[in-house]
């Protein structure tokens, strides 16, 4: 008889875990469907975004674009420029303790 007890037990343990499980996948679901809505305006807002940005670069003229992607070209760093961290000095402060 307690085998039997301790199955009926055991079913409704299972019975209310199953509940619960069914609660949480529920708001799972909530919480999936509006962070996708959320997504979809958001990539809405930058599709929008980007057009307006491409329609002020096309009535921008040529002159100015050219500018801007020579401004573009001149703020990437050079080999040259990471060489020179000290602002064009040479004394750094380990050769001014030494007198190097």
């Amino acid at each position: 008889m307690s085998s039997i007890n301790d199955l009926v037990d055991r079913v409704e343990r299972l019975l209310v875990r199953h509940e619960e499980l069914k609660r949480t996948n529920a708001l799972l679901e909530q919480q999936v469907q509006g962070l996708t809505l959320e997504r979809d305006s958001l990539r809405s807002r930058l599709s929008a975004a980007r057009s307006r940005v491409d329609a002020l670069l096309d009535r921008l003229p040529l002159e100015v674009v050219d500018l801007v992607d020579g401004a573009e070209a001149a703020e990437k760093p050079h080999k040259a420029d990471k060489a020179d961290v000290n602002g064009g000095r040479t004394d750094t402060p380990d050769s001014r303790k030494t007198g190097a």
